[in-house]
């Protein structure tokens, strides 16, 4: 079982930087082709950081990530600029977005970890426990366990849906 998690885990990483990296690729050619330079200057960085963000509260699950705020920007351009020309060329780019995104993923994959794998070990252990519910304990000793932990989940999963909702 923890080699499964492990290559899943492994796999998950490679994951997560072909999709920083497709964001960051799209992004930086946006302001390259817009200005004609191969390099973002902080306001193009600014603007990029904020789009980044946007396509990943669109696109990722869990709860809406804000932005950071100017100042840490700056100081983390300052960080990433390798050459010193107070501009990101497209690697510097790349490894500021990682940097900036990486507790984002860590967040959703720890969301997505709990629902998918948690949710259901719980309703299994729990299917015993409903026997002795009248009417609901023999329904529920009737239904398939995959069946079961498809329901259990789905539920957890609406039931985190309406808790994001209310924040």
């Amino acid at each position: 079982m923890g080699q499964v998690i492990e290559k899943f885990r492994g796999q998950g990483k490679e994951w997560r930087r072909k999709q920083i990296r497709k964001i960051t690729d799209r992004i930086f050619y946006h302001f390259k082709n817009d200005s004609g330079r191969a390099t973002l200057t902080f306001e193009e960085l600014y603007i990029a950081v904020l789009l980044v963000f946007n396509d990943m509260n669109k696109r990722l699950p869990g709860p809406h990530f804000d932005p950071p705020p100017k100042e840490q920007i700056r100081d983390m351009m300052h960080a990433h600029d390798i050459n010193l020309d107070g501009e990101l060329d497209r690697e510097e780019f790349v490894k500021f977005m990682q940097e900036l995104t990486a507790d984002t993923f860590t967040t959703v994959t720890q969301g997505l970890i709990i629902t998918l794998a948690v949710a259901p070990t719980v309703a299994l252990l729990t299917k015993r426990a409903t026997e002795g519910v009248p009417h609901v304990g023999k329904v529920v000793q009737k239904l398939p366990n995959s069946v079961y932990a498809s329901l259990v989940t789905l539920a957890i999963v609406l039931f985190r849906k309406s808790l994001e909702a209310i924040e």
